[in-house]
């Protein structure tokens, strides 16, 4: 019974360790050309509360919140221009 248990307790994601970096008016002006469903209000970030960023993402793109972070990590670095 008790390896029922071990996923449940595992934890949800990382978002502890999870923090914002760079530009973020920038990033999320990107985000938001990646995702046009997206509002002001919804890119709204404030430094300290990624976890309230990514849960509003979570709702608004459906998206789980590994996925979410998985984005704002690698889908968003600065594209060079050519």
């Amino acid at each position: 019974m008790n390896e029922i248990m071990d996923a449940n307790t595992a934890p949800k994601n990382d978002l502890g360790t999870f923090k914002i970096t760079g530009n973020w008016a920038n990033q999320s002006k990107m985000l938001q050309e990646k995702f046009p469903q997206l509002t002001d209000e919804d890119v709204k970030f404030e430094p300290g509360k990624e976890n309230d960023l990514i849960t509003r993402l979570e709702q608004r793109l459906n998206k789980k919140s590994q996925e979410i972070m998985n984005i704002l990590k690698k889908g968003l670095q600065e594209p060079s221009k050519a």
